[in-house]
């Protein structure tokens, strides 16, 4: 009997120290860094910046560019920006870069260069500066009779005078 209870005590007893294997870690997997006292949510492929500045604003995207995996362009591209689409820059980091998220979320998406978005208020504003104007009609000759056979005609962008 007392063997028995010792078998039985020795079975529990490794059971209960035993732990279910921690799920392999691949590029989806979730992790949490800190960095310059911020806490950053991102993909295990998303790279942990270096410096980090909060910025927790509203941008929207100027062109369909690449979200990459680095803060700069020698990075894995991860997704892509949509055209006017809102995103949610988290941060400023290394290189002039931003750091992304979807728009009103906290995990990290990746990085993108700071001229691809702009902040969402400055949006209209700024793609209507960055339309091509139209070009002024050229103001018309000043031209006078000099005799009845002859005229005089004055060019409206030097100021040169021509006879005829």
């Amino acid at each position: 009997m007392k063997l028995r209870n010792l078998l039985s005590l020795l079975v529990v007893t490794v059971l209960v120290g035993c732990k279910a294997p921690e799920p392999p870690i691949n590029d989806n997997t979730l992790v949490t860094s800190q960095v310059n006292g911020v806490t950053l949510i991102h993909r295990h492929i998303v790279a942990v910046p270096k410096e980090f500045t909060p910025i927790n604003d509203s941008y929207r995207a100027l062109y369909a560019g690449s979200v990459l995996s680095t803060p700069d362009f020698g990075g894995k591209v991860l997704s892509e920006l949509e055209n006017g689409h809102t995103y949610t820059v988290l941060g400023s980091v290394e290189n002039g870069w931003l750091a992304i998220a979807e728009d009103n979320q906290k995990e990290m998406l990746g990085y993108v260069p700071s001229r691809a978005l702009v902040k969402s208020e400055l949006y209209a504003q700024t793609l209507k500066k960055d339309r091509p104007r139209r070009k002024a009609a050229g103001k018309k000759a000043t031209c006078v009779s000099v005799d009845s056979n002859s005229k005089a005609c004055q060019k409206a962008d030097s100021g040169t005078w021509i006879i005829n």
